[in-house]
């Protein structure tokens, strides 16, 4: 995984582009989208060639960049703006780079790598809050005592892709995973495979196996059994955007993976960082919710499976109340027990306020 990379500018400020991975054609082949223009990254990130709420801030900064080549930085902002609803950190992004002066290619490049080096920070600095919780809920300890000490230990389950390939770092959800994997201890996942467009199995799968850390798909609809087995130690999902009273909007699914893991006594952790935090928005019912296609449930990878002319709703995301999750794992700290008060006081108000 680490020899990809995922977001990467090419070039100097005044005519070099955006490099994207093309995440819609993985894992069968590793394609590279060259970024010219502002148009070619807003259909990135609409198409999800870009997605994941940190890597979608980043590549909108470098948008930024691309609209002020063509001197029309103010059109390109308000048009990226467009392109997601959900993710706060596209618009962060976007208001941060607003905030530049002068408005120069270089100027804006600069701020645009600055957010990018922070995120990789901020991925590191979860991974090493997260560590501790997922040691004392899965047993995550290195290999000293051989096959005994690896028996004792529970899996993890996560949901969509909160890792490398979503961020511009070792991911959210999975950056506690990647310090535990450095460190020595046997890391085991379950990854859902994440209807409809599979980002689990996909993506996940992809990055945690090209790693070496062991990981199992699973349907999605598989999860409560694996719980009741009592495989899973800790369920671990990124955000898109939390509320600033702990309410944590993730890709569809996520919700019922917390009211399962409540169920079956499981601690259920989010993971994102300070960015992805928008105090302007109370709770999780004000969150914009985005709706998809109805092509990516009834033919999502060109086989249709479903009727012509079905009826379909699609929505991308679902919010996961406070009451379900037991902690936020931050680049600042861990959020425990969660609730607004416990999220001011951690993330303070240097973070995205609602739109």
């Amino acid at each position: 995984m680490n020899s990809i990379v995922n977001i990467e500018w090419i070039g100097d400020a005044a005519d070099g582009h955006l490099r994207l991975l093309d995440q819609t054609r993985l894992p069968n082949e590793v394609a590279m989208l060259n970024c010219t223009n502002v148009s070619h990254v807003w259909n990135a990130i609409k198409r999800l060639s870009v997605r994941g709420a940190p890597a979608i801030g980043i590549a909108a900064a470098y948008g930024c960049v691309i609209g002020a080549q063509h001197k029309n930085f103010d059109r390109a902002a308000e048009h990226l703006a467009t392109s997601r609803p959900t993710a706060v950190n596209l618009f962060w992004a976007i208001d941060r780079m607003k905030t530049v002066t002068p408005r120069t290619p270089a100027s804006l490049l600069a701020e645009a790598r600055r957010i990018h080096d922070e995120d990789k920070a901020m991925c590191r600095a979860i991974g090493e809050h997260g560590l501790a919780l997922l040691q004392a809920s899965c047993g995550l300890e290195p290999q000293t005592n051989g096959q005994s000490a690896i028996e004792k230990q529970k899996s993890i389950l996560t949901h969509c892709n909160a890792g490398a390939l979503a961020t511009g770092g070792i991911g959210t959800a999975t950056a506690p995973m990647y310090v535990a994997h450095e460190r020595g201890a046997a890391v085991s996942v379950f990854a859902d495979e994440t209807r409809p467009l599979l980002q689990g199995a996909r993506l996940t799968a992809f990055e945690l196996a090209a790693a070496g850390i062991d990981v199992t798909v699973i349907c999605d609809d598989m999860a409560a059994q694996v719980m009741r087995e009592g495989r899973i130690g800790a369920v671990i999902t990124g955000a898109d955007r939390i509320a600033a009273n702990g309410d944590a909007a993730n890709k569809i699914g996520t919700y019922s993976l917390a009211v399962l893991a409540k169920y079956h006594d499981i601690p259920f952790y989010v993971a994102a960082p300070s960015t992805t935090f928008d105090l302007g928005t109370p709770a999780g019912e004000a969150i914009p919710i985005e709706e998809r296609g109805d092509h990516e449930i009834t033919e999502g990878f060109g086989v249709r499976t479903a009727p012509h002319d079905v009826a379909t709703y699609c929505p991308a995301f679902d919010v996961t109340p406070n009451t379900l999750i037991t902690a936020i794992i931050t680049d600042r700290g861990v959020i425990q027990p969660v609730n607004e008060r416990a999220v001011r006081t951690m993330v303070g108000q240097s973070v995205a306020v609602g739109r």
